[in-house]
């Protein structure tokens, strides 16, 4: 089951608010770019095969893995064309997100304002990242509230890659599955389908209010309980 953790960042209005905009009124002749890791991506090899789809049963996967090593992911969702700049990586720290940053600089139109969508992990916050996008003027962020990565595209086409690639295939090791990775990124890029948002910031942010709402009346509920069987 889903899980939805309500954000306490101060700043949550006008985050959702300027990321919705870029989605549904995106600036003309810029760049919206979509950015965020998926870490620690294990390679897993099945001890026993997948057992195929069958008239009223569903596909059915073996609970025991070996596990050979782990790699990590950066991507760029481009949220016009759909396309996505990824590279893997045997680690995620702050070094190797600067290395991705300079292959998407080294891909995108040198005459166009571009615009970062990513959340506030320490990775992308250090003195070497901040130093790097305050000498590209034309770069601009914008960061998701704390606890808000379901505002980042991205996460769509993450959660692609894991249920059509990552999970249904067996990798023996970390070059296995990087190249599964990459198998899917040129096969996504060969056909790309931007992910759409519809909904207004209004919408989002009025739905995060019934969800606190309905929160504090289960607590408060909850709460009462607790003193009614405790007696005080």
């Amino acid at each position: 089951s889903e899980s939805f953790k309500l954000s306490p960042d101060p700043l949550l209005v006008p985050k959702v608010r300027d990321i919705v905009g870029l989605y549904l009124n995106p600036p003309e002749h810029a760049v919206v770019l979509c950015v965020d890791e998926k870490s620690q991506i294990q390679a897993l090899d099945r001890t026993a095969p997948l057992l195929p789809m069958r008239p009223g049963q569903a596909e059915r996967h073996p609970h025991d893995y070996e596990r050979h090593g782990t790699t990590s992911l950066f991507a760029a969702l481009d949220v016009k064309s759909g396309k996505v700049i990824g590279q893997t990586y045997h680690r995620h720290r702050s070094l190797e997100f600067r290395k991705f940053l300079d292959r998407v600089d080294a891909s995108v139109p040198p005459d166009q304002e571009v615009h970062f969508i990513m959340d506030n992990y320490s990775t992308h916050k250090t003195p070497c990242i901040r130093a790097w996008f305050a000498k590209r003027p034309s770069f601009h962020v914008h960061y998701t509230p704390t606890y808000g990565s379901w505002l980042n595209l991205v996460e769509r086409w993450f959660a692609e890659l894991t249920m059509k690639q990552i999970r249904r295939g067996a990798h023996r090791s970390v070059s296995e599955l990087e190249r599964a990775i990459y198998e899917f990124l040129d096969v996504h890029n060969a056909d790309p389908k931007p992910f759409v948002w519809t909904k207004s910031a209004d919408e989002i942010l009025a739905s995060i209010a019934r969800f606190a709402q309905r929160t504090a009346a289960a607590q408060a509920a909850q709460l009462m309980s607790r003193t009614t069987v405790t007696g005080h």
